[in-house]
């Protein structure tokens, strides 16, 4: 009996092939998995880049406003200071029976100090506070400097004149030290112009004037105005420039200087240490000032003798100016060569020098503090911070 065997399967006939449709389907889920797969990926690091940014621009607000509370705690702690300071010039004024002089109390600088053992020398509980606030500073006598206010006087309220006799003393400073002394009227007529809307050119200068500043420098003048403070061109300086169109900015520092014509940054850089402005007219103290103003004051007088009367100073300081005029005689000076009106024992300007340091924050503080003679009171003319 006949068996039907069904035939094996041809080992060496090829697979069959697979269809183009499926192959294609295949790897358009391949790309659309991998599209996915990077879609995802940028999608995290986008979302990755935007927080990080968020929390960076967070930290340095936070940053930021921390600095600014730093910064206004370093500022309050230079108003404690600056207080403390005044009440120095107050008890000095109290007992130097109207005596400035560089041997008191408000001559000794303050080297970095922590402001914690300032609070527990007064027996502060929270002393340990300030462990990370650093104090420093010093006082310095304004009226030790030239003041440059001295070139213009008022001696009739709003009327400005020129000083010739304080332009002569400021043309020999500048050629004590090594400048041009003609810049001294260029600095006159600056200072003129710079006053004519002033409230102070209605301050009498004259010392025959109850009205007048104490100390006020006196001499001959060059009448350069009308009433009400209006002024004309001065003959005599040939100040053809003496009414300008446009009034300058009142001058309030030596830096003030540079817009004046013919001054440049080093010349103002040597006359910082020996010249100033202040807000009325002042006496130079001679317990203080240096060699080269002294000189420049007194004419005649070179800065060797100057730099005597300075070392002679500084055993026995100047009780009245006549012990200031004894000396400049015995220095081999005529009485009659220099006036006394210009010199004083006393002071009434004080640049107080402060910087305090707290963490992160520092602050430098200069401020031109006030004394009056009579009352012992004292108040801020003006003050600067350099952050």
């Amino acid at each position: 009996m006949a068996v039907n065997r069904l035939p094996r399967a041809c080992r060496a006939c090829p697979e069959p092939e697979p269809q183009k449709g499926s192959t294609s389907r295949s790897r358009a889920r391949s790309r659309e998995s991998g599209v996915a797969i990077i879609s995802a990926l940028l999608v995290v690091a986008l979302s990755a880049i935007l927080v990080s940014g968020i929390l960076w621009r967070q930290q340095v607000q936070v940053r930021r406003i921390e600095n600014q509370r730093l910064l206004a705690q370093a500022q309050w702690v230079g108003r404690g200071a600056l207080d403390w300071t005044r009440l120095i010039l107050r008890s000095e004024a109290d007992t130097s029976a109207g005596i400035t002089y560089l041997g008191g109390i408000w001559g000794v600088p303050i080297a970095k100090t922590r402001l914690s053992d300032f609070l527990g020398q007064i027996g502060d509980a929270h002393g340990s506070e300030g462990s990370d606030t650093f104090l420093s500073g010093s006082i310095e006598d304004a009226q030790a400097k030239f003041n440059l206010r001295n070139l213009v006087s008022n001696a009739t309220p709003g009327v400005l004149q020129l000083n010739l006799q304080q332009i002569e003393v400021f043309a020999r400073l500048l050629s004590t030290l090594g400048l041009n002394g003609q810049l001294a009227k260029n600095a006159a007529l600056q200072m003129r112009a710079s006053l004519k809307h002033s409230a102070t050119r209605f301050q009498s200068t004259n010392p025959t004037n109850p009205t007048s500043v104490p100390g006020a420098a006196s001499g001959p003048v060059v009448a350069g105005g009308a009433t009400g403070g209006e002024y004309t061109d001065n003959p005599g300086l040939s100040d053809s420039d003496s009414n300008p169109s446009v009034v300058p900015l009142q001058m309030t520092s030596v830096d003030s200087l540079l817009d004046v014509p013919g001054f440049t940054s080093e010349m103002v850089q040597r006359l910082r240490p020996f010249v100033t402005i202040l807000p009325t007219v002042t006496a130079v103290n001679m317990n203080t000032a240096p060699a080269e103003v002294i000189a420049a004051i007194v004419p005649g007088m070179n800065v060797s003798s100057a730099q005597a009367l300075v070392a002679r100073r500084e055993t026995v300081f100047f009780h009245n100016i006549a012990d200031v005029q004894l000396a400049l005689s015995a220095a081999g000076v005529p009485a009659t060569v220099f006036d006394p009106s210009q010199m004083d024992v006393n002071s009434s300007y004080f640049v107080v020098h402060g910087r305090v340091q707290h963490e992160r924050a520092e602050v430098d503080r200069t401020t031109l503090v006030y004394r009056d003679a009579l009352t012992h009171t004292t108040r801020i003319v003006r003050e600067r911070d350099q952050l």
